[in-house]
């Protein structure tokens, strides 16, 4: 029987629903962290979770048939050194994007209506609160949305900014067709363009050499002081200290982050003493309903390599490493 690795941490409910689906030629093993890799050597699929597969860990394991992501970021596996064996490095494209689409909504709004301080408000027996919130408050209706990327995720972003009344501009390194454009209700701009002229800014990009602190300080400069930004993507796309200098000096208005640099956040991390800022713990993915999808599809995936089969395009993300195809 071939052997396949969950390797990470998984809810509960995840590792049954994996166990009661994947077929009776596959076996499943559990490592919970890094320092288990050595437990690796006889297995043949990796599904990987929050963890990193590095050069080392990839070499280690002789019948590595395939390293599985769960989730769309693939930033923790050196593809290079999967690709140079002939291993495929799959994501699960576009099912999370219901889930991670809606994250980035309520964070906009939770960081223009300030949910978080009405909420300790209520709590602390402060109906109403300190005066000058409404003043301070703002909604999405005839704003203007930048989206940084426009995948699967910035597309559904694009439907649901819609149906609150804002107007969508994006950009993208690969821009869509005039009908297409036309089609998602989009308009193209420089990066620079958009960063300047949008209201809320929304990153849907994955982390590379290219993207990584991406919004530091001279794009910061470029932001209006009442935009807000949004990320639900990557940490390190977004230099960490210069955007808490941004927000402690009032440079721009707010932020809502489902990701920060180094995760998990440390205690003393300037970001929890802000109160123009909303946090959520990198869980943009994570509903059940997405899940049971995601687990479908990590298992499609391993039972076509199992077979020989082809993974989707969309889902196979070192291709170009190979020296050869599959």
């Amino acid at each position: 029987m071939e052997k396949v690795a969950l390797v990470g941490p998984y809810d509960p409910a995840i590792k049954e629903r994996l166990l009661q689906t994947i077929p009776n030629e596959f076996v499943i093993k559990e490592i919970t962290a890094e320092s288990e890799y050595d437990q690796l050597a006889d297995v043949h699929y990796i599904i990987l979770r929050t963890l990193h597969l590095k050069e080392a860990a990839i070499q280690f394991i002789p019948g590595l048939k395939l390293i599985q992501r769960w989730g769309v970021g693939y930033d923790s596996v050196d593809i290079k050194a999967a690709g140079a064996r002939n291993i495929p490095v799959a994501v699960t494209s576009g099912m999370n994007a219901p889930s991670v689409s809606e994250l980035a909504v309520l964070l906009m709004l939770a960081v223009y209506r300030k949910l978080p301080l009405l909420h300790n408000n209520v709590l602390a027996g402060k109906w109403r609160g300190e005066s000058g919130i409404a003043s301070s408050s703002y909604v999405i209706e005839g704003k203007t949305v930048g989206l940084i990327g426009l995948g699967a995720i910035g597309r559904q972003v694009v439907q649901k900014v819609n149906a609150f009344g804002a107007t969508v501009q994006y950009y993208d390194p690969f821009r869509l067709s005039a009908d297409e454009e036309a089609k998602w209700k989009v308009r193209y701009a420089t990066l620079e363009e958009l960063l300047k002229t949008s209201d809320i800014i929304s990153l849907h990009l994955p982390l590379t050499e290219k993207t990584r602190h991406l919004i530091c300080r001279q794009t910061i400069e470029l932001m209006k002081p009442t935009a807000i930004i949004v990320n639900t993507a990557r940490g390190e796309i977004i230099k960490e200290a210069d955007l808490v200098t941004a927000l402690q000096d009032g440079r721009i208005l707010g932020a809502g982050l489902d990701v920060v640099e180094r995760e998990p956040l440390a205690a003393g991390n300037p970001l929890l003493g802000l109160n123009n800022v909303v946090l959520t713990p990198h869980m943009g993915g994570s509903t059940f309903d997405i899940n049971v999808s995601m687990v479908q599809r990590c298992i499609e995936n391993i039972v076509k390599i199992s077979r020989g089969e082809s993974l989707r395009p969309g889902d196979f993300v070192n291709a170009r490493y190979f020296s050869k195809h599959k």
